[in-house]
């Protein structure tokens, strides 16, 4: 795999959204560590007072005013641990509510995401009210920085969950059923994403890339993923397009602008410009992809995409026409 778990830094907010619930988190563990120390004080002289009184003995006379100043103790420090939960209970149903809406408010414009999880890849879809600006792309989400985005969540098969660590908290993929959430980031970057809820044998292997940008770039990003797929310029590439449009890779796979049309693996139209394959499972290099496209039960094994049996002339040039497709 091309990523480390120490590539995602859960309290590097970098969003309203991920900075609030890293704000939760630190208030919960400062508290919470206070109160393990004042316990642990107060044990530590609980023990040193009755080693001393067994060393003595106490007087029998003393023992009700004793009796009194231990109730008087534990009352107050139940009031207190009543008092500290609800004080957590109130810090946490606040975070909730804040994060469920953009900042900016329900009315504002936002750009509208629907998210689809498979076994195991992401399907992302960008809603637009024309038609024809409306587009597939596959393991890569593209964000404009400082504009709230709505996520509308689905399974395609089993449970799975959407989690970007710096940006959001977790959010289940449920079959049969729409989940909706929020997501802003307030500054350029790339992080890691994944699903959160294990969902077979290749969970692990379930990544995708966010990308946050500026609206111009975003907006260009946009405009060039409309464009359907470049025509091969060489007779390498014509060939590479004509294995995959007469193989078992049209059963599968779109490419904007050819015959190719079926959704049931990711869209290729831009596949060269992403920057891993197989669901954030292998750099995007053409040795990778020849690896990937001949054995991908090696690699991932249990994905829904067969191995395929091609001459080394034919690999050739379907890598070469795949690496046409920016």
């Amino acid at each position: 795999m091309i990523w480390s778990i120490w590539s995602q830094r859960l309290l590097d907010a970098q969003g309203p959204q991920s900075g609030r619930i890293a704000s939760l988190m630190w208030f919960i563990i400062i508290v919470s560590a206070i109160v393990y120390v004042i316990v642990m004080a107060a044990l530590a002289l609980a023990i040193r007072r009755g080693r001393q009184r067994a060393a003595v003995g106490e007087l029998a006379d003393q023992l009700p005013e004793t009796e009194r100043r231990l109730t008087r103790v534990i009352v107050a420090a139940a009031a207190a641990s009543a008092a500290l939960l609800l004080t957590y209970i109130i810090a946490s149903a606040s975070t909730g509510r804040a994060i469920a809406w953009p900042r900016f408010g329900i009315a504002a414009p936002v750009l509208t995401v629907e998210v689809t999880g498979h076994q195991w890849w992401w399907e992302f879809r960008y809603r637009d009210s024309v038609a024809s600006r409306s587009l597939t792309t596959s393991n890569e989400l593209h964000i404009p920085v400082g504009r709230p985005v709505q996520l509308v969540l689905e399974s395609n098969d089993v449970i799975h969950s959407f989690w970007i660590p710096e940006l959001h908290g977790k959010q289940d993929m449920i079959p049969g059923r729409q989940n909706s959430t929020w997501l802003e980031a307030e500054r350029p970057g790339v992080w890691k994403a994944q699903c959160a809820e294990f969902c077979g044998h290749q969970h692990a292997k379930m990544l995708f890339d966010v990308v946050a940008e500026s609206p111009e770039r975003f907006a260009q990003w946009y405009t060039s993923q409309l464009a359907s797929a470049r025509e091969p310029t060489d007779s390498s590439s014509r060939r590479g397009r004509d294995v995959f449009m007469q193989g078992s890779c049209i059963m599968c796979h779109a490419i904007n602008g050819t015959p190719a049309g079926s959704r049931v693996g990711p869209d290729l139209t831009h596949l060269a410009s992403r920057p891993s394959i197989a669901a954030g499972t292998l750099p995007n290099t053409r040795g990778h992809l020849a690896g990937w496209i001949v054995d991908p039960q090696r690699i991932k094994p249990g994905a829904r995409m067969p191995a395929n049996q091609l001459s080394a002339a034919d690999l050739t040039a379907l890598l070469d026409y795949l690496q046409t497709l920016r």
